[in-house]
């Protein structure tokens, strides 16, 4: 009697238990479509293949989305900053927003400089910040600051999301925003609990409009062409907007067309060939360097893809006398030395078509060639090719570098003296082959930015080129670059300083102080992380170690290499005794 009763007890019990299951499994499903999920749905509609970032409590949810999904890989960096310039160099290249990732608070404000970064120099960035939920904001609380205050000075658009079921739209505006005529960078902050909450069974991505191409009028077309038939020495100047619209084609039809000589900022390196005819080198430098000379007797600027912020209008204008015309996809900001005769604000690439064919048409061309300005380029650059001196002279270590790299290959040169000398006197011929940030001149990019270009372009070699000071700021990157199976090479200018702002210092009063470090030993630091470790000992070892490494195939190389730096001084003193007239 008693095991019968038994019995039924236990067969009521697991009925009960079935059904107390079922709500529990029905919310289960229910919570698989919550907003986390839908972002991510909306991630993969807009293309995004790769998040680099950092998880925190408060994106639990989300991360579990992406796991569920599969269709997003997602690369753990090591600090915040450093996913944040992974997205932003893969960004660049690919020419799709690149996207980033991080908890609230502090994780969060480790990823501004990155975005600030990005902002500034005009690439497309998407950062995704968690925040605490919605009723802990209105009050002091664990890790909660006012993240958008914070992103809204250093993006095009920042904002939160509070319902979960506009999610589509706002996923949707930060993409959009990131690639809008002024490309930049954007921020969606979600807080927890609206990662968790359902969404409508109908809520799903926004269809993606149809790429916008402004095409100029043919009056402002005829206007241009006014105003360039009427010059006598015009000069170009192209920025980063030339790759960023695939207009390398045009401007070189353009160019040839008008035998006009074309000089590039430090950020559009590449984007006309160094070893063109037409092509004069990187203005931008903090002297009066060799392609002003060109500047000072142009009396019409074509500024083609040019910000202000990629350097100061200043060293080509000093007297605000000359005619520009500006050509962009977006209208620059006001300086008293770029007053623009004409703004087109339109697709550069029709832009520069159209220009070209109405001059050919017109039979409009030039003779402003500017052979000593190349020839003294040229001598400067091959001056020490065979220099024996040790530490290495930076033009020795320049010239190797060119060597040791392919044309098709990356570089990514990092803010210190290095970039002076590099930005000069590396040759560069291919778009987005030598990246260099001149706009925020961020330090301790490049390392975490190669991860970028790795991943972005796998089995590709891509190096580095840091100083000491800017490898320390972002060291921890080498571990992931070393997980993720980047196949990178860092070469190190080693002398043991800030370079550039001791170069600074020695110009404006003679002498220098709080510049100083000292080093680990840079193998032993690479063999810890499971990267191969270089010493350059000699001035000639360098070429033929940074060539195995280039070529090895695979890993991740640390190349360790002393940099006499006494060259800074006397390369200002060069310039500043130069006679252009000679």
């Amino acid at each position: 009697m008693e095991a019968e009763l038994n019995n039924q007890l236990d067969t009521t019990a697991e009925a009960k238990a079935e059904v107390q299951a079922e709500p529990a499994l029905s919310v289960l499903t229910e919570r698989r479509r919550n907003a986390a999920d839908l972002i991510v749905d909306c991630l993969v509609n807009e293309g995004v293949e790769v998040i680099f970032g950092i998880p925190g409590e408060e994106n639990i949810t989300f991360m579990e989305a992406i796991e569920r999904d599969g269709r997003i890989r997602f690369v753990l960096a090591r600090h915040e900053q450093g996913a944040g310039f992974m997205a932003s160099t893969y960004a660049y290249l690919t020419g799709k927003p690149g996207v980033c990732l991080s908890t609230l608070g502090p994780g969060a404000l480790n990823l501004m400089l990155p975005v600030a970064q990005a902002n500034a120099s005009t690439t497309p960035l998407v950062a995704i910040c968690a925040q605490g939920s919605l009723n802990r904001l209105y009050k002091e609380s664990h890790q909660i600051i006012d993240l958008e205050s914070l992103f809204r000075p250093i993006t095009q658009w920042t904002s939160m999301v509070m319902d979960p079921n506009s999610t589509p739209e706002m996923v949707r505006k930060a993409f959009s925003t990131a690639q809008h005529a002024r490309p930049g960078a954007t921020c969606l902050i979600i807080p927890e609990d609206v990662a968790e909450k359902p969404v409508d069974v109908d809520a799903h991505p926004l269809s993606l409009p149809r790429p916008l191409h402004t095409i100029p009028t043919d009056g402002i077309i005829e206007e241009a062409v006014e105003l360039i038939r009427h010059a006598k020495h015009p000069i170009i100047l192209a920025g980063n907007g030339i790759s960023r619209s695939h207009a390398e084609q045009q401007l070189m039809m353009l160019a040839e067309q008008c035998n006009v000589p074309v000089a590039t900022t430090f950020e559009g390196k590449g984007v006309f060939p160094d070893d063109h005819p037409n092509a004069l080198g990187v203005v931008g430098f903090m002297h009066h360097d060799y392609e002003n000379f060109a500047f000072d007797t142009a009396d019409l600027i074509l500024a083609l893809g040019f910000s202000i912020q990629q350097f100061d209008p200043k060293k080509i204008n000093p007297h605000n006398d000359k005619t520009i015309i500006h050509i962009n996809t977006f209208v620059e900001d006001s300086d008293a030395h770029y007053s623009t005769a004409l703004n087109i604000r339109a697709d550069i690439g029709a832009t520069l078509s159209a220009l070209t064919a109405k001059l050919r048409e017109q039979r409009v061309s030039f003779d402003t060639s500017q052979p000593k300005i190349r020839e003294l380029l040229h001598v400067e650059t091959i001056s020490c090719a065979n220099d024996p001196a040790f530490p290495m002279k930076p033009q020795r270590v320049v010239y190797d570098t060119r060597r040791a790299v392919r044309r098709d290959w990356t570089t990514l040169v990092d803010t210190g003296a290095l970039k002076m000398w590099m930005a000069r006197l590396y040759p560069t011929y291919q778009t987005d082959t030598c990246l260099i940030d001149n706009s925020l001149s961020t330090m301790g990019w490049t390392l975490p930015g190669a991860v970028g270009v790795s991943i972005a372009q796998p089995g590709k070699p891509v190096l580095a080129v840091m100083g000491d000071g800017s490898f320390m700021m972002n060291i921890q990157e080498i571990e992931t670059a070393v997980r993720c199976g980047c196949r990178m090479v860092v070469l190190v200018w080693v002398d043991e300083s800030y370079g550039l702002i001791k170069w600074k210092m020695d110009i404006h009063a003679g002498k220098h102080e709080y510049v100083d470090f000292n080093n680990p030993d840079v193998v032993a630091l690479a063999a810890s992380f499971g990267a191969k470790g270089h010493e350059i000992t000699s001035a000639d070892e360098l070429y033929p170690v940074l060539r195995r490494a280039m070529c090895s195939g695979s890993g991740v190389d640390i190349i360790a290499c002393p940099v006499d730096y006494r060259e800074n001084m006397r390369l200002i003193s060069t310039l500043g005794d130069l006679d252009y007239t000679d």
